[in-house]
């Protein structure tokens, strides 16, 4: 078993100009870090979902633009910003649904826009770290505010992986369930496996053990009968893009799970930090859903599982109407139905 980790646990790192960060689809079988300097190697990192999860990619890009600035800067002496803008657009097409990546950016090109060319390097530096330190931060306080939703000695289900992996430390819906179990709240967490990467059996699994909270793995589709049986309290998930009126893109699976636990009567709680939240999408129709290999289903663990010629649909996300969720986390407090007008107000909270 691994050694215990402090709930600080950081996927991601900025040490002496290079990004380091832990390659995810090695665990749980080995703890891998890689180093990387230079803005390509990030953007393939982010594509190979090496580095995964709304918050930790927009992180991720953050750190490829200070990278790029540099690159900029070495390169590109007489246009640095022309290239970095080029550079910037690559970036942000490295995985189109989870909306964290054009936030941070962004952010860094209104940065760069506002500094001088020789002194962009050291600011997108600054910038980037300054987006990872309030995504922790972020974290901690919607972890606070969504502990107290959940029913007393209850049981909480989650989907896919939203720990310390996914963000820059310890996590949105599994930040609250850290905080729940941590203030004796809940007793209990059940983990889907979440197919077809496996994130809740490889990533949420080992996070869960290596804290020491009860957690039981199970099959997505599982999810029904235990709610069924009543052994579940209460639903909690993250998102990778939440439009103006509440609607809620998120892993693959979690638009089942949101209608089980309505038929269920269960609350169904989204935990995200305001850089989720996109107003210029008035609903979640809107979302680009990214499409990933038949690989990903034709295959496991490298040896096909799939009937030769059959076609594949493999959708990575899919979008919750915001009518099957009870309320909406983040680090600035928690939005009920009606949601736009409570999204307006928390979109202007800094925050990553």
């Amino acid at each position: 078993m691994a050694a215990t980790r402090s709930p600080t646990l950081r996927p991601i790192h900025w040490r002496n100009g290079k990004v380091t960060l832990i390659d995810q689809t090695r665990l749980p079988h080995e703890e891998v870090w890689l180093e990387l300097s230079d803005y390509p190697s990030v953007v393939a990192a982010i594509r190979e979902m090496r580095v995964r999860g709304a918050p930790a990619i927009g992180i991720a890009g953050a750190y490829a633009m200070a990278l790029a600035a540099r690159e900029a800067a070495q390169s590109h002496p007489t246009a640095p910003s022309r290239w970095l803008e080029a550079a910037a657009v690559e970036i942000r097409a490295a995985r189109p649904t989870a909306v964290n990546l054009a936030w941070a950016v962004d952010r860094m090109l209104a940065v760069a826009r506002a500094t001088a060319d020789a002194d962009i390097p050291s600011a997108l530096a600054d910038e980037a770290v300054a987006i990872h330190e309030a995504d922790e931060a972020a974290n901690r306080r919607m972890s606070s505010y969504g502990a107290e939703l959940l029913p007393r000695d209850g049981a909480v289900l989650t989907h896919c992986n939203t720990g310390a992996l996914a963000t820059g430390g310890y996590g949105t819906a599994l930040g609250v369930i850290r905080t729940a179990w941590d203030d004796g709240r809940i007793k209990k967490v059940f983990v889907t496996e979440t197919r077809p990467r496996l994130q809740g059996a490889r990533l949420t699994a080992w996070e869960l053990a290596d804290a020491g909270i009860d957690a039981t793995l199970i099959a997505d589709s599982a999810a029904g009968q235990l709610m069924a049986r009543g052994l579940v309290d209460a639903v909690v998930v993250g998102a990778d893009r939440i439009a103006a009126n509440g609607d809620v893109a998120n892993k693959i699976g979690t638009y089942s799970l949101a209608v089980l636990a309505k038929e269920s009567g269960l609350p169904f709680y989204v935990a995200a930090p305001t850089s989720t939240i996109d107003l210029s999408l008035a609903s979640g129709d809107l979302i680009p859903i990214e499409t990933r290999a038949p690989e990903e289903l034709t295959h496991l663990g490298g040896q096909r599982v799939a009937a030769l010629g059959v076609e594949v649909a493999n959708p990575a996300f899919d979008v919750t109407p915001h009518r099957y969720v009870t309320a909406i986390v983040t680090e600035a407090g928690v939005a009920e139905s009606p949601y736009e007008p409570a999204l307006r107000g928390m979109s202007g909270v800094a925050g990553a």
